[in-house]
């Protein structure tokens, strides 16, 4: 059963509701913020998209990019906790089921695996992608605004490294993400970051002072536009 939709402006396809071209609904994407807390400042992994991507060529992100149709379909060594698989379903259309969720997520673990060489699979099922999902938590969403040339409804999943079996030492640039960076989060420098991603890691932040742990089931942010404003609500 879906959880109930909390703050202003509850819609069943938050899709519809953004008012953007009829023909540029935004895509299922997913990113993965990997934090490093055994340091007083805690840090998160982000790398340079390359000058070649037509959305936000040369600005810092976290990896992630769309889910795939075969996303669903793909073996987990463990599921989504169930207190994340439920907040994923909220404000989502009737088309979005479980195994949506499961492809999101599948998503994240999948393009950190292919943009910087960390993997989630433990090493019991070597050889294969296999992750466990069990570990992340759901931690932002955020619709990109009406008029972009790319549209995407992403979900922000976290996880902590101490909590994978990846030597995340072994980290490695590719032709998605350059200039990979353990990026502390009290402090962004002058990297060039979207401002929904200095926002996201600002609620990041605020959300390990509250609680270190990151809970499984605490409310999130999501970021959509209505008449040309963005909205923040909580779910």
């Amino acid at each position: 059963m879906k959880a109930k939709a909390t703050g202003a402006g509850a819609s069943p396809d938050p899709a519809i509701e953004q008012g953007g071209h009829p023909t540029l609904r935004p895509r299922d994407a997913a990113s993965l913020i990997l934090i490093d807390r055994s340091a007083n400042v805690p840090r998160v992994l982000m790398g340079k998209r390359a000058r070649a991507h037509a959305f936000m060529p040369g600005v810092y992100v976290f990896p992630g990019g769309r889910r795939d149709p075969g996303d669903s379909r793909k073996s987990v060594a463990a599921p989504l906790c169930p207190e994340v698989l439920d907040r994923l379903t909220v404000r989502t259309p009737k088309r979005f089921t479980a195994m949506t969720a499961k492809g999101l997520a599948i998503a994240a673990a999948r393009e950190m695996e292919e943009e910087v060489s960390l993997s989630l699979t433990p090493r019991s099922e070597a050889g294969a992608f296999c992750p466990d999902l069990s570990k992340l938590r759901y931690v932002a969403r955020a619709i990109t605004p009406p008029g972009q040339n790319r549209r995407f409804d992403t979900r922000f999943f976290a996880c902590f490294t101490d909590e994978i079996e990846a030597d995340t030492a072994l980290h490695q640039d590719s032709s998605e993400l350059l200039d990979l960076t353990w990026l502390p989060l009290n402090n962004f420098g002058d990297l060039p970051l979207a401002r929904i991603t200095r926002v996201i890691l600002g609620d990041v932040n605020a959300a390990l002072s509250i609680d270190s742990s990151l809970p499984f089931d605490a409310p999130i942010p999501f970021y959509h536009f209505r008449h040309g404003q963005q909205i923040r609500d909580r779910i």
